[in-house]
């Protein structure tokens, strides 16, 4: 009979890094962080320190040629989560800088040894031990190596019963020290710049006993310290994955708050369903977006708007400014330079919740795209992709714009190919009828529903969309423009 072992892991304290470790860190475990400098080890190291040290689990945090421990608390101490009731208690700090100058291997072993037998930790740190692989080389007759000091130091700290974090500059992609094999956990840290963004990456290589996410993860440090932004992950739903499952025909309908617009689209928008406006410039996605929403606090069904382009108080109504005042529309209203897919599709899940949305509105997906950092940019349909699947999971209905060039003889939805990904599609076009520019409308498709194929005229007024008669007669919106096509004669209108 098989016997597992439970093996308790320590809870990180740091927002979503619990969820990529695959439930915290195991407890007495050898783990490195490592990463270049400045892109945040000594941030995560106290902060893991801070959230996971107390009385009964004191900290012993060893600090080398990097940082003084009065230089190093003088700016840790600036983060929401320094605790100083805790400094000379549950938590110590020992400068190991002398013994790394001055001493071999042998004797900086021996002084880690001694303030560890003496004060008996929970926690040890290390920052930075590359540091000291770096300076303590200068032998002596009777010293040990490097690669005897690396396994003496880890078996005597796995042995001495603690969970130990050691800090250092290496890289997960062009070093590979013998330590890094005899880790429990490795975590990796990056940054990258690109003109005006920077971007701070975190990968869990590995942590052994538990199975941990993939893949490299968004983090931001914020005035509360390191914040994680795990990648959204697509779930297996049964046969299917949640964003392509079969859609039930006969389930709620939700009305989109345009006069006929609902017929249209045979009843209205099923409940759960994704559906994409795409139009060009001024052809009204956004007051159709406004409305869908409008609406939905009208029928009790709180929603949110994640704005790209323009502020509700700069859209031609103000109807969902004053909403959002009252509380009664959630809004994401970001222009950062380094935005992740990840870190809004986690804003947007957590204000969902808060408010028990039921209706969400993107506006829209070009200005999504310009708004997330440029390294983003190469994966923003795979990111695309699992927002919508993450949504749907979530049970709400989603409307999405999209801004395209109007070209006629283009019949394009979207410049991502992420069409395929709705459940249903409204096009909105200009064309030229008598020399005058016209809007008109059409619903491409609704997933497992029958919807009408007729073009209708629409006009926006001071009310909103008002939808018209079906525009009949007229062949040149999908196969080309009336005023670059002298060939495709414009018919009359049945009024």
């Amino acid at each position: 009979m098989s016997r597992k072992v439970s093996i308790a892991r320590l809870a990180t304290g740091i927002p979503g890094l619990d969820a990529i470790l695959g439930g915290g860190i195991p407890e007495l475990s050898f783990n490195l962080i490592v990463g270049a400098p400045g892109c945040g080890k000594t941030t995560l190291a106290h902060q893991l320190m801070f959230a996971m040290a107390s009385p009964r689990r004191p900290a012993l945090y060893f600090t080398v040629l990097g940082e003084s421990p009065i230089k190093m608390l003088r700016y840790q101490q600036q983060f929401s989560f320094f605790d100083l009731d805790k400094i000379n208690g549950a938590v110590r700090f020992v400068s190991l800088g002398d013994d790394v100058t001055t001493g071999t291997y042998t004797e900086v072993l021996k002084r880690i040894t001694r303030e560890v037998e003496t004060t008996a930790p929970a926690l040890v740190f290390v920052d930075s031990f590359r540091s000291i692989m770096h300076e303590a080389q200068r032998q002596s007759e009777g010293s040990i190596s490097q690669q005897q000091f690396i396994q003496q130091l880890g078996m005597q700290l796995m042995g001495w019963a603690t969970s130990t974090f050691l800090v250092g500059e290496y890289s997960s992609k062009t070093d590979s020290p013998p330590i890094f094999t005899m880790a429990d956990g490795l975590i990796s840290l990056e940054q990258s710049v690109f003109r005006n963004s920077m971007v701070r990456k975190i990968q869990i290589m590995k942590m052994r006993g538990q199975a941990t996410r993939p893949g490299m993860h968004t983090f931001r440090i914020t005035d509360d310290g390191i914040v994680v932004y795990p990648a959204v992950e697509v779930r297996d739903d049964g046969d299917l994955t949640v964003a392509s499952r079969r859609k039930d025909s006969t389930q709620k309908r939700l009305s989109m708050g345009v006069p006929r617009l609902d017929e249209m689209m045979g009843g209205g928008l099923p409940s759960g369903y994704s559906l994409l406006v795409a139009g060009p410039s001024g052809s009204g996605k956004t007051i159709l977006a406004t409305a869908f929403l409008v609406e939905g606090v009208r029928r009790g069904e709180p929603g949110v708007i994640v704005a790209f382009e323009q502020t509700p108080s700069q859209s031609r109504t103000r109807t969902i400014d004053d909403l959002v005042r009252a509380g009664s529309i959630g809004l994401i209203n970001t222009r950062s330079l380094d935005l992740s897919m990840d870190e809004v599709i986690q804003h947007l899940i957590d204000l969902i919740h808060s408010m028990k949305a039921k209706r969400v509105v993107i506006d829209s997906l070009s200005g999504f795209e310009l708004a997330v950092a440029p390294t983003f940019r190469e994966d923003f349909r795979e990111s695309l992709f699992r927002m919508i699947a993450a949504l749907s999971n979530l049970g709400v209905t989603v409307l999405m714009t999209s801004e395209l060039e109007d070209r006629y003889g283009d019949l394009r939805f979207s410049p991502y190919g992420s069409a395929f990904l709705t459940d249903a599609i409204i096009v909105q076009r200009y064309v030229e009828i008598k020399s005058c520019l016209k809007r008109v409308m059409a619903v491409v498709k609704v997933r497992a529903s029958a919807h009408s194929n007729e073009l209708r005229e629409f006009e926006i007024d001071d009310g909103g969309i008002a939808i018209g008669e079906i525009l009949s007669g007229y062949s040149g919106i999908l196969s080309g423009s009336p005023a670059l096509n002298p060939s495709l004669a414009v018919k009359d209108q049945d009024r």
